[in-house]
C-alpha cells in the first residue's frame, strides 16, 4: 500500500518459513539515538583533531559534500572509505595516512562524550536473540557512511556488540550506500542469501524500503519514523518494536494463510 500502509503487523499474506537472513537497520531501529543530535557532536569532535592541518568548518564541509555524494552514488569502483580519502586529500590537502592516524587517535580519546546521544533499546536484544536462536543470518545494514569504530561504539552503548552477527556494514568495507538497491545485493552475495529469503527491518522510508527494489521483504518499524518520502512509501511489515518482536517470532513458521 502507498501512502497509507498497513497499520497490522502482518499486512501482506506471506510464507514466512523461507526466511534465512535479517539485515537491520542501526540508528533508530535497535537503538534510540538523535542523529540530529549526534552527527554534529561527531563532526566537531573529529574536526578538532585536525585543527592544525585544516581549518575545521571545511572539513565538515568536505565530509557531508563526501557523505551526501555517496548516498547518490552508483559507481562502486572504490570503498566508501576511500571516497573520503580522496575527498581529504584533493580538497585538503591531507594524505590519507595522516587522516587515518588522526582517525584512529579521535577514536581512542574523542568518542566517548557520544554516548550522551544514545539510548539502550531492551527490546531490541529480545528481537536479536530470537533471530539468532532461529539460526537466522543477521546482518547490522546501518548506511556504511561512518568507520567500523563509530559503528561498533554505538552498538556497545546499545549494548548489542556481543552479537554474532554475520557482517555490520561500514565505509570501510562498502562500495554502495542505502538507498542504492546495490547496498543491498551485494550484501545478499557476501552472506550467500537469496532477496525471497531475506527481511529487512528499519524505520527510514526512503533509505531502508529501497530493498524492496533489491527483491526484499521489508518491516517498516514505525516507533521513530524517519520519512523522507512525504508519505508516498510502500512496506510489506509495519508496526512497532513489539510487533516486530511478535514477527520475528514468526519468522521460520508458516502463516494461517498456507
Amino acid at each position: 500500500m502507498s501512502g497509507t500502509p498497513c497499520t497490522e503487523t502482518l499486512c501482506s499474506v506471506a510464507d514466512l518459513a523461507d526466511v534465512r537472513g535479517i539485515f537491520f537497520d542501526l540508528d533508530g531501529t535497535l537503538l534510540d539515538v538523535e542523529m540530529s543530535a549526534f552527527i554534529p557532536a561527531y563532526l566537531k569532535g573529529l574536526a578538532a583533531s585536525f585543527a592544525d592541518v585544516a581549518p575545521t568548518d571545511k572539513l565538515v564541509e568536505v565530509l557531508l559534500d563526501t557523505t551526501w555524494s555517496l548516498l547518490r552514488a552508483d559507481d562502486g569502483s572504490r570503498t566508501n572509505e576511500e571516497a573520503y580519502l580522496l575527498a581529504v586529500q584533493r580538497q585538503l590537502g591531507i594524505p590519507p595516512e595522516l587522516y587515518r592516524d588522526r582517525l584512529t587517535g579521535y577514536f581512542r580519546k574523542g568518542l566517548a562524550p557520544l554516548a550522551a546521544h544514545v539510548k539502550p533499546l531492551p527490546v531490541a536484544r529480545d528481537i536479536l536473540q530470537v533471530c539468532f536462536d532461529k539460526g537466522m543470518t543477521v546482518a547490522v545494514a546501518t548506511n556504511p557512511v561512518f568507520p567500523r569504530p563509530v559503528v561498533e561504539a554505538r552498538l556497545a552503548w546499545g549494548g548489542l556488540l556481543g552479537f554474532p552477527f554475520r557482517q555490520v556494514t561500514s565505509y570501510e568495507n562498502s562500495r554502495y550506500c542505502k538507498p542504492n538497491p546495490r547496498y543491498f545485493t551485494t550484501l545478499l552475495a557476501e552472506l550467500g542469501l537469496q532477496p525471497g529469503e531475506t527481511i529487512m527491518v528499519g524505520n527510514d522510508t526512503e533509505h531502508d524500503l529501497a530493498a524492496r527494489q533489491a527483491g526484499i521483504r521489508t518491516f517498516l518499524v514505525d516507533t521513530w519514523l524517519e520519512d523522507r518520502t512525504h508519505n508516498d512509501f510502500v512496506t510489506d511489515y509495519r508496526g512497532s518494536h513489539q510487533d516486530l518482536l511478535a514477527f520475528v517470532e514468526d519468522l521460520g513458521e508458516k502463516t494461517d494463510n498456507n
